[in-house]
């Protein structure tokens, strides 16, 4: 049984979407994608605005979708695109997946508006629906991956999923809750589900930036 995840206080911050400029760059420079990503079954939703590489391997996005929404990686995941999966093959494996570091974004998301699913955590099964909404010219000043903006705090972990969450917010809410003061504590005496920031999302991702990368 995975620990629970702890959670750092965090300070809100403007959430305005900064807008990627569009530069002319050669031909041959790997496109930018502009992604939103938003949690299902959550409402009101709770989504990152993202820019990546279009070239990005599904084995690096996994770990960009984790620090963007500051979970803690403790879980199975896979993502999902026309029927097919992608993951990291295992002989546990109840079917059999594609391995997610030899796949790239760009093969299959490759206009406005494509859409395909991510999965973290089979148990409350957090079902992340990625969406490309633009295709940008490659900027070699443009720091990626970046966050652009964003809305609300991720849940904790092993909350028991979008009804387990809900639930967990009625509780803490509620100081006459027969279960307030117990989730207080298991989420380390405070939890405000309004709470985003940018910057922190992106020193979290500079943490990618700078983890060197195999070649494929």
């Amino acid at each position: 049984m995975v620990s629970e995840a702890s959670l750092h206080p965090r300070t809100p911050q403007p959430t305005a979407r900064l807008e990627p400029k569009e530069i002319d760059v050669p031909a041959s420079a790997p496109p930018l994608y502009q992604l939103k990503i938003t949690l299902d079954d959550i409402r009101p939703p709770v989504w990152r605005l993202l820019l990546v590489p279009a070239d990005v391997k599904l084995s690096d996005l996994h770990e960009i979708i984790q620090a963007a929404f500051d979970w803690g990686d403790y879980h199975l995941h896979v993502f999902t695109s026309d029927g097919v999966d992608y993951g990291v093959p295992s002989p546990d494996d109840w079917q059999p997946v594609r391995d997610e570091r030899r796949a790239r974004l760009k093969d299959l998301l490759k206009r406005p508006r494509d859409r395909m699913t991510y999965v973290y955590d089979f148990g409350d099964s957090w079902e992340h629906r990625i969406v490309l909404e633009k295709v940008l010219p490659a900027d070699p000043a443009q720091t990626v991956p970046t966050c652009l903006g964003g809305k609300r705090a991720c849940p904790p972990e092993d909350c028991g999923g979008a009804w387990g969450y809900a639930e967990f917010l009625r509780s803490i809410a509620d100081p006459a809750h027969e279960q307030h003061d117990e989730y207080l504590e298991w989420v380390g005496g405070a939890f405000d589900p309004e709470e985003f920031s940018r910057e922190v999302v992106n020193i979290s991702l500079g943490a990618i930036r700078r983890k060197p990368r195999a070649r494929a």
